[in-house]
């Protein structure tokens, strides 16, 4: 198999984590230079339509886009460390907490610095600082929630590293490009992100 990925881009990077994590290490990694526009190109597209990253190449040529359905379909090859849930009520809460990472946290954060940073200027051909300002808020916001919240647990959803936990930071991260970072106002949050960082999956850069 082979994925196609891209540096520092969040997305592909959440799959990557995911590899890292269950010590995956028979999938060819395929850089594509984004400010290059690789991930535009015809043949590029054949594999992935719509020119986003990470897609999944099949040994048969089948191919997975979306980093959530790459990581269901490689927790169903590879089901050891489990990271997605082992009955039907521990997949539903773990998947609620993802979507709630996905959604309600990393997207925001990723809209922020989309819209936001001068570096991305050239990729991001029609940046808005409203877009940037509004999403930035929503982030603020739910950050100081999500610190209250692992007050008390060790990981997004409950007492061990899943999916969630790799959703959020990736998000996170990709904020170091505006120069956010938890601090002394959000320690549990930054607590977490240390906890993250001593893992497989925090190993692998941003």
């Amino acid at each position: 198999m082979k994925l196609y990925t891209a540096p520092y881009a969040p997305n592909p990077r959440r799959v990557t984590m995911f590899l890292a994590e269950k010590a995956i290490t028979e999938i060819e990694l395929v850089q594509l230079d984004l400010p290059a526009g690789e991930h535009r190109t015809a043949e590029y597209r054949k594999i992935s339509p719509l020119a986003q990253t990470p897609a999944l190449v099949l040994d048969d040529g089948r191919a997975l886009t979306e980093s959530r359905a790459i990581c269901t379909y490689l927790e169903a090859l590879y089901p050891e460390p489990n990271l997605m849930g082992t009955d039907a009520y521990e997949r539903a809460f773990i998947e609620m907490w993802d979507r709630r990472m996905e959604l309600m946290f990393s997207m925001p954060l990723m809209l922020w610095v989309r819209n936001g940073s001068p570096i991305l200027a050239a990729v991001e051909r029609n940046q808005s600082a409203e877009v940037a300002s509004v999403n930035q808020a929503q982030a603020m916001r739910m950050a100081t929630w999500l610190n209250r919240e692992l007050e008390h647990r060790p990981y997004i959803a409950g007492e061990r590293f899943t999916i969630a936990d790799i959703t959020a930071v990736c998000g996170m991260d990709f904020a170091k490009m505006m120069k956010w970072r938890p601090g002394d106002d959000l320690p549990h949050l930054a607590r977490w992100r240390a906890r993250v960082a001593d893992r497989p999956a925090g190993k692998v850069a941003a």
